[in-house]
């Protein structure tokens, strides 16, 4: 299954982000049958087994008064506690998914466009750490371009978020694809009109522990 990232609107790149997701299922799926899969989280399954009545929860809070409908394709997407998959661990050494996404959007002739706030700007070519699930954009065990997500994509039982639940990486060191959370440190930089329909890019990344 090829899926290229190539220019598009914010529907397509979503559509394309999904394909990049199914390939990952695909490919996970086949890892487990060759006795290869994944130890889940301590308490995954049990977590699993609770009852559906359990609301879903953020992988990273919305900020003070977002209000609490699960979106879906918008905001930093919802990480459900029925999720075999833990949610991404609190560090303070990384921008939280909570502040990228506390942004508002505009529609313009050239479609959504994001509208930054002054702490988004503040961070614009300065070096940030980003911490995200891998969405990986080829078949190789070490990455150089991919995009790091607020919910991991394989979850059947998440709402993934919009664009700006998404950072574009280009890593200057190959980062090993993991189904677990990945830390990267790089340039930050918000982009306000981008022909991806990406919000945000990190360069010269390198993997952090």
């Amino acid at each position: 299954m090829s899926c290229t990232l190539k220019p598009l609107p914010i529907p397509g790149l979503m559509a394309r982000v999904a394909c990049l997701a199914a390939t990952l299922v695909l490919a996970t799926g086949a890892h487990a049958q060759q006795g290869g899969a994944t130890k889940p989280a301590p308490g995954a399954f049990e977590r699993a087994k609770e009852g559906a009545a359990a609301a879903p929860v953020l992988s990273s809070p919305l900020p003070a008064g977002a209000g609490t409908v699960v979106p879906s394709g918008s905001g930093a997407g919802y990480h459900s506690p029925n999720s075999p998959i833990a949610p991404l661990p609190q560090r303070n050494d990384v921008v939280p998914w909570s502040v990228l996404t506390d942004l508002s959007k505009k529609t313009t002739k050239d479609g959504i466009l994001p509208v930054f706030n002054d702490a988004q700007k503040g961070m614009d070519k300065t070096t940030q750490r980003i911490q995200g699930f891998m969405v990986p954009l080829d078949a190789k065990p070490t990455q150089t371009h991919f995009i790091l997500t607020s919910v991991p994509l394989t979850c059947s039982f998440c709402t993934p978020g919009g664009p700006e639940s998404m950072v574009e990486v280009k890593a200057k060191t190959p980062v090993r694809y993991s189904l677990e959370p990945v830390v990267v440190e790089g340039k930050f930089t918000v982009l306000p009109n981008d022909p991806y329909g990406l919000y945000y890019r990190v360069v010269d990344a390198v993997p952090v522990k």
